[in-house]
């Protein structure tokens, strides 16, 4: 593949485009504050080309994301809608429970439980579940993959499925790394556990954002008009490059040090090097969406 092109801003790119499906956290934000020039941008699409559509591995339902957006200072008039990895575990869920019950262990933050809200489950413990639902460590601040080690040995030993709320591996949270469900999941599969990743960069998740934007828009629009635009490359890139969607690489995100210089500046041959070993693609890279 010939160097990845280095771009000042999307206005290049825009006229291309009719949707952007773009991830939240490493894009738009770092769980801080949104990152300068991303508001801006976001509106101008929206505003000149098409629709706006986020789409994030939050283990929750999107209402609690636009009210966190709010708080970060990305207004709703930023995007038109919002998709999440809850979203779709939600559906995974209900479905699960429509003929009684589903019993969960959940492993993950009280912060997550919104997730469960309306559903026809039971919260129990592990020798009493069907099933084990991760949204993340329960302390993502101290705890890692390490601190779970022995605790997998009882599920395992049951074999209790495993659904995955959240495929992203760790976040940046303000200047700091933190572990995530994707993490804890890698674990449980790698002792032979029953996995399912919900959200990038699994294909199903890109299924859900085409019905999403079906609704939301009234037509079928040709995945050769969106564009991803994405931080992750085990997550926003690899999916996309899966799905056959041109994707545009943001390189300020978890992945700085891999892929840009000291200064921060996206580097083009480091970027090649490895999109040529992880077989991936993308139409461009910038350090932060900007227009």
């Amino acid at each position: 593949m010939s160097a990845i092109s280095i771009l000042p801003g999307l206005r290049a790119l825009a006229p291309n485009y009719q949707v952007l499906v773009c991830d939240i956290w490493g894009v738009i934000h770092n769980g801080q504050s949104a990152f300068e020039g991303v508001v801006d941008c976001l509106k101008a699409f929206r505003r000149d080309h098409g629709t706006v559509l986020l789409l994030s591995n939050a283990p929750r339902p999107s209402a609690p994301i636009r009210e966190q957006l709010q708080g970060l200072g990305v207004p709703p008039d930023t995007y038109d809608t919002i998709v999440t990895s809850g979203d779709l575990t939600r559906k995974l869920l209900g479905e699960r429970s429509k003929f009684g019950t589903y019993r969960i262990h959940h492993v993950g933050p009280e912060r997550d439980l919104t997730l469960f809200e309306g559903l026809d489950l039971a919260r129990v413990a592990v020798d009493d579940a069907q099933a084990i639902v991760c949204t993340g460590p329960f302390d993502d601040n101290t705890e890692g993959p390490e601190n779970y080690k022995d605790y997998w040995h009882l599920a395992l030993d049951r074999k209790l499925p495993f659904l995955c709320a959240n495929p992203d591996l760790v976040v940046q949270r303000g200047n700091q790394l933190v572990y995530c469900a994707g993490a804890l999941a890698e674990d449980y599969q790698r002792l032979g556990g029953d996995v399912t990743f919900l959200g990038k960069p699994h294909l199903p998740v890109y299924d859900f954002v085409a019905g999403r934007l079906k609704e939301l828009t009234g037509s079928t629009i040709p995945r050769q008009k969106w564009l991803a635009i994405g931080d992750g490359l085990k997550t926003d890139i690899l999916g996309a490059t899966r799905a056959g969607i041109d994707a545009l690489l943001i390189t300020g995100g978890v992945h700085e040090p891999e892929l840009a210089d000291t200064a921060g500046t996206p580097d083009a041959r480091k970027i090649e090097a490895i999109f040529r070993e992880r077989e991936l693609k993308a139409v461009g890279a910038m350090r932060r969406l900007v227009w």
